[in-house]
């Protein structure tokens, strides 16, 4: 079957549409895990370079699509360098429009630190799979409508840790790598494509939309729509810390912690942890974000005792003011969906963000979701993502209401 992808690759570069990219020889991928163990040393490569492809595991695919491909692919790593990132194409059925299929690049919500926890490696019994499914709900709807969907599962999940976790600007590298590496194993993808990504996705998503056309100039960025998007990071922290309850936000406070902290060496988690809390940091790299939730330490833990009284918070403060996405200016029309329900991202937080990227010049359309939670957010909000999507590839003018914003929380 390998081969077979391999030959039909080969046989596209040679009859692509007009306008159309090239496509290069995709080296077959190994069977099971091993795909994601790239060759080491890591054999050099450009920004989305392929690796290997292989077909996508039915449970992980999108049911509506003519073919998904797993594809392993060089992206920029959040220490620097090169590093090996895995994710997912699913093409449309039937003959691309002149130019290509219209892209939509995703980016996904949390689901945990380790490998098992990428989308691409999701199966009926995984440990995520009620949010994963949800996903493609979603996502099946825009392939149905003629548009390819790229996915990356983020630098350190599928790939061997550590994962980058809401760092924007290297998770918007691996999604806008994902885009040129998708078109390589796929020569009838166009260049136009637009962001679209959920919580801790939401967060990549809006940093996506600001640093693609610098980024990725080859290809032209439509819109960015970001589903109750991840932010006010410091301020997250800080109301963990004074929680004298078992908190639903300390795991991904803690995921935080450690992700900024193995990227920033100035960050000293024995200086802003209590004493108890740093054994059971290994804790939260067993199984993913459902296990760290409802499973040992952290599901029973006291917000506020798992740290010190005083911690110093120079360094982290300083990394999180640099990953507020209220900091951008995304060029490309904008939209934010919020759930008014929503107990993971504070409605009310969403609505500083979208003051702040308003006050920053982004074109914004803030939609509240009344009623919805969450994952709930992207139900209630998908009639409408699916028009505004389409708007934006159709090049009509984007509405914003910066000048008078609604408001999602209470």
């Amino acid at each position: 079957m390998l081969a077979v992808v391999s030959r039909a690759i080969l046989l596209l570069a040679g009859l692509g549409l007009p306008g159309m990219a090239i496509a290069q020889p995709v080296r077959p991928g190994p069977a099971g895990m091993a795909f994601y163990q790239a060759p080491s040393p890591l054999p050099a490569g450009e920004r989305g370079s392929v690796i290997w492809a292989r077909p996508l595991a039915a449970e992980a695919s999108l049911a509506s699509a003519a073919r998904n491909t797993l594809v392993l692919y060089h992206s920029t790593a959040a220490a620097g360098g090169s590093t090996a990132v895995s994710g997912t194409i699913a093409i449309p059925p039937g003959t691309p429009p002149a130019g290509g299929w219209p892209v939509i690049t995703w980016t996904h919500g949390t689901t945990g630190l380790a490998p098992v926890c990428a989308p691409s490696r999701d199966t009926p019994t995984g440990p995520e799979h009620a949010y994963l499914a949800g996903l493609r709900t979603l996502l099946d709807g825009f392939v149905a409508r003629g548009y390819a969907v790229v996915a990356t599962d983020y630098e350190g999940l599928g790939t061997p840790e550590p994962h980058p976790f809401l760092q924007g600007r290297p998770n918007a590298w691996n999604a806008l790598d994902m885009l040129r590496a998708a078109r390589r194993v796929e020569p009838n993808l166009g260049t136009r494509y637009a962001v679209l990504g959920h919580s801790q996705g939401g967060h990549a998503a809006l940093f996506t939309g600001a640093l693609g056309p610098d980024y990725l100039p080859e290809f032209t960025h439509v819109g960015t729509l970001a589903f109750a998007p991840g932010s006010q990071i410091m301020g997250r922290l800080d109301a963990v810390r004074q929680a004298a309850g078992v908190e639903l936000s300390l795991p991904y406070v803690l995921y935080v912690l450690q992700s900024y902290a193995g990227t920033n060496r100035a960050i000293n988690l024995t200086k802003i942890l209590a004493p108890a809390a740093l054994p059971h940091l290994p804790d939260l790299h067993v199984g993913c974000m459902t296990h760290a939730l409802t499973t040992g330490y952290w599901s029973t833990a006291i917000a506020k005792d798992q740290f010190l009284p005083a911690p110093d918070l120079t360094a982290f403060r300083k990394m999180a003011a640099e990953n507020e996405p209220g900091s951008l200016r995304i060029a490309a029309p904008t939209m934010i969906m919020q759930g008014t329900a929503d107990r993971t991202v504070p409605p009310g937080w969403t609505d500083s963000l979208a003051g702040q990227l308003c006050a920053n010049g982004t074109g914004l359309a803030y939609r509240p979701v009344a009623g919805r939670d969450h994952n709930g957010v992207m139900v209630g909000g998908a009639e409408e993502a699916h028009a505004w999507v389409a708007a934006r590839f159709a090049g009509e003018v984007a509405a914003s209401n910066c000048a008078a914003l609604p408001k999602a929380g209470g």
